[in-house]
């Protein structure tokens, strides 16, 4: 017998525009012109050293991929990221769930974080029409058109807006393809499923977003440069809504894990910059290695030419470079994504630097 769950159509919803919120983009960003304090010492020559390493990937038409937590958005980075993409020094940029849901709140809102310990005890943290609303049905739609996850946000941010296919066409999509392309079939019946349950009606969904010069990967996908998104099940606020696919987000998903994958397999002679992601970043950069490997290896070719800067505000008293993996009964061995990169081959370097002053020095120095 299944076990019981909770019925999220019972949730009281509230608008997004009635919370308080602890950051306004148009006020907190991060202008790429800011003045920035030239870091010394031992982080003067990593990044002098990264600098080089980028110019000589791009130069050679190698990959420059940057991984990046969630608080790389909320700190206002936007700006930041996007002058880097438009001046072609990144190839791929990838995230969490959570970085997804702040830049998409900062484009159609101008407005991101909320007071998680008052909005847990009050009953009310994630749960927010516009956001599950919004996020969710982009998720389903994107996964129907064969789209990845950061790219089906993107898309709809950039031409603001979202194209509801009718129930009939979707039915005819289902009865042509549930034998020959089964895949496109589900993703058909799950989108049917969200129109029909929120009684969604076809054509054109014009969905405003006055602040998009901010996304980041609004700007990706203007830009037509992989912004690939990497969550998990449960993580996210976008979970709490009734919309909430997790079929459609395993598509989309599962897609953009590939494209970023691919990407890992080019990346010999290129760069991969990993900004505060203790978990994400490692956990898919090290799966998607050794696929790549696999591959490779195949052909006689090995990836060994790679270069891994990682980026956090916490300090590591190890030397990775000349002492290699530190013995378990070292507190520095539980430095979790400096023992996954570590082991990745290639050449690692570990930078303990806030990541708005890493990215600004960064900018200005490329």
């Amino acid at each position: 017998m299944p076990y019981s769950k909770l019925d999220r159509f019972k949730l009281k919803l509230k608008s997004l525009t009635d919370r308080a919120n602890k950051i306004d983009i148009t006020r907190d960003h991060l202008s790429p012109d800011a003045q920035v304090t030239d870091p010394t010492g031992k982080n003067a020559v990593i990044l002098d050293e990264t600098v080089s390493r980028i110019r000589h990937a791009r130069k050679n038409k190698r990959p420059v991929m940057l991984t990046f937590g969630a608080h790389t958005i909320k700190n206002g980075l936007g700006p930041v990221l996007i002058r880097l993409m438009e001046n072609r020094w990144l190839t791929h940029l990838a995230t969490n769930g959570a970085g997804i849901i702040h830049d998409w709140e900062f484009a159609w809102f101008g407005k991101s974080s909320e007071n998680v310990r008052a909005n847990v005890a009050a009953g009310q943290f994630g749960i927010w029409q516009e956001t599950g609303f919004y996020i969710n049905l982009a998720l389903v739609i994107g996964a129907y058109e064969g789209m990845g996850y950061g790219e089906s946000v993107g898309a709809m941010i950039e031409h603001e807006e979202l194209m509801i296919p009718d129930v009939s066409e979707l039915e005819k999509v289902i009865k042509e393809s549930l034998h020959t392309d089964t895949e496109k079939a589900a993703a058909a019946a799950d989108l049917l499923r969200v129109i029909t349950t929120f009684n969604l009606k076809p054509g054109l969904m014009t969905i405003p977003h006055p602040f998009k010069k901010f996304s980041v990967q609004g700007n990706a996908f203007r830009l037509g440069i992989p912004f690939t998104g990497h969550p998990m099940i449960g993580h996210d606020i976008i979970y709490n809504h009734p919309m909430n696919s997790g079929a459609a987000i395993g598509r989309a998903a599962e897609r953009d894990f590939l494209t970023f994958a691919d990407q890992v397999q080019q990346l010999n002679g290129g760069v991969y910059l990993s900004i505060g992601s203790a978990v994400m970043s490692p956990m898919i950069f090290e799966k998607s290695l050794s696929m790549a490997q696999n591959l490779e290896m195949q052909e006689g070719r090995h990836i060994d030419d790679h270069f891994m800067l990682i980026v956090d505000l916490a300090p590591s008293t190890w030397d990775w470079d000349a002492n290699g993996e530190p013995p378990m009964d070292n507190p520095a061995y539980y430095l979790r994504y400096c023992k996954t990169f570590n082991r990745m081959g290639g050449t690692m370097r570990y930078l303990t630097m806030d990541n708005r002053n890493f990215l600004l020095t960064l900018l200005q120095k490329l």
